[in-house]
């Protein structure tokens, strides 16, 4: 009698790569967020940032704020949206250039693309190790 082990491999192979994107999705989200120990450092620098272009604006808080991957493409800042993974472009205005952030990555304050149906940003800092 002659078994097919076809349905078994596959079944391998299926959890696998979901084993893999799972990780690498918890890694993901490890990388945006702050260590238990820095958070009230971050939460100190998000509350007293101002936007770059309109210094009288807040950047918003906390629940906007996150550290993030960023990409260069023809010389323009792309950052990760937390929300959904989205390269979104960074207006040049929104870039913080007055003012060191607490842990030298980049971070971006911008709100979930369910609440803005455009790409906005309220503000942006560039981290000294890109």
């Amino acid at each position: 009698m002659k078994r097919s082990y076809k349905p078994l491999c596959w079944i391998i192979l299926f959890g696998s790569v979901a084993t893999v994107q799972a990780q690498e999705t918890r890694q993901g989200a490890v990388h945006r967020q702050h260590p238990p120990q820095d958070q009230g450092l971050h939460e100190k620098f998000y509350s007293t940032w101002h936007m770059p272009d309109n210094p009288s604006l807040s950047c918003c808080n906390s629940a906007d704020c996150y550290p993030t991957d960023i990409k260069y493409v023809d010389g323009q800042i792309y950052a990760r949206r937390r929300e959904d993974g989205r390269y979104i472009l960074i207006p040049p205005q929104k870039v913080e250039r007055n003012r060191d952030n607490p842990d030298g990555r980049n971070h971006l304050c911008a709100p979930p693309p369910a609440l803005s149906p455009l790409d906005s940003v309220y503000c942006f800092a560039l981290g000294g190790a890109t």
